[in-house]
């Protein structure tokens, strides 16, 4: 199970929109920044293909500026 954290930085202006965005999707967890235009991002998927096209659904985000991988994990499957 891929578990990765991310730094989402919203357009100027944006940030709730992009985070309503991010909360709709069931495998994200959404942490915003008091004083930025920043959220921090945890995502928790089953697989890497599910990995990558949440991961494509977070980038199609229009209120989305840059998307910046801080930390990933894979569980293995026992």
């Amino acid at each position: 199970m891929p578990i990765k954290s991310y730094l989402a930085h919203a357009i100027t202006g944006k940030k709730t929109e992009l985070m309503h965005a991010l909360k709709s999707m069931e495998q994200c967890e959404v942490v915003p920044a008091e004083n930025q235009d920043v959220l921090a991002l945890v995502t928790d998927t089953a697989n890497e293909q599910e990995d990558e096209l949440l991961k494509e659904k977070i980038e199609a985000i229009e209120s989305l500026k840059l998307l910046s991988l801080v930390s990933g994990f894979n569980a293995p499957q026992k």
